[in-house]
């Protein structure tokens, strides 16, 4: 029982990743762990349904189903939330099911990208997790957690290439939490209008004090993800990927994946088109 909040905390270094895709198409961020700064457009939505999570040796935990919503409250900026159901299933212990931690955040683009010169986009996507799962039956990480990263893509035709990374916060009454650092990097083509094809490299610095517990638990991860998204239409997308680790994979990744349906539209709480959500326009 002692080492599945060790577990949750990578797991929920996935869904810390989770973002958001631009309304009018699925270019960036999920289903993969790196980022991208480009937030919703002003007055659209993001609405996906979708499970993540991971398999180590003797654990698999992760959350699915699990509600993400992004709206882009204001211009270059989005507010986002992630209401997820974790899960926990421990070899040779018994599973667990439940509400899990809670995802807020807010991403802000304040460099546009120059699309025919060399200047990328950048922007930054703070996030907070609060401790709303069970951690005792590994649902939860048990304190709040809070993420600091920048963001910066630039693309060239039908490629598209995006990173960057930062700090989070994971410091709680558990004195083993240590605060730590997570990076990735993604390079993603457009190969035919409705399909995307992409892949990603990422590290995340130990999340454990060494020497606190179980030493397993005190190792750094690096791992890479392929990933597709499929259009169906303007507002209906397919995203899914896969990947494994290459630094301590028994320990921090031997399996890991990310199923989501996005739906995307436009529309306004108050004003503008009226209250409630409208589909795009087309």
């Amino acid at each position: 029982m002692a080492a599945r909040p060790g577990v949750f905390i990578r797991v929920a270094a996935i869904a810390a990743a989770l973002a958001v895709l631009p309304a009018d198409r699925a270019t960036a961020g999920p289903p993969f762990q790196t980022d991208d700064p480009e937030p919703v457009p002003y007055q659209h939505f993001e609405f996906y349904t979708l499970s993540t999570g991971a398999a180590i040796s003797g654990d698999t935990a992760g959350v699915g189903p699990a509600w993400e919503f992004n709206y882009g409250l204001v211009p270059n900026g989005q507010v986002h939330i992630i209401a997820p159901l974790a899960f926990d299933n421990p070899a040779g212990g018994r599973s667990q099911f439940g509400y899990g931690d809670t995802e807020l955040g807010f991403k802000y683009r304040f460099i546009d990208e120059d699309k025919n010169g060399s200047r990328p986009m950048i922007g930054v996507y703070p996030l907070v997790e609060l401790p709303t799962g069970n951690e005792s039956l590994g649902l939860g990480a048990g304190n709040m957690r809070a993420y600091f990263p920048l963001w910066i893509q630039k693309s060239f035709g039908d490629w598209t290439t995006y990173g960057g990374g930062g700090y989070w916060v994971n410091q709680g009454d558990d004195t083993a939490n240590r605060n730590y650092w997570f990076f990735g990097w993604l390079l993603q083509k457009q190969v035919t209008k409705q399909l995307a094809i992409g892949g990603e490299i990422f590290h995340q610095t130990a999340t454990v004090a060494f020497g606190a517990t179980n030493p397993i638990y005190t190792q750094p991860t690096t791992g890479f993800n392929i990933g597709a998204i499929y259009d169906f239409d303007d507002d209906h997308h397919l995203l899914v990927s896969v990947g494994t680790g290459l630094q301590n994979a028994s320990t921090t990744n031997v399996f890991s994946w990310y199923l989501a349906y996005q739906i995307t539209g436009a529309g306004a709480f108050m004003g503008g088109n009226g209250p409630g959500f409208l589909p795009s326009q087309h």
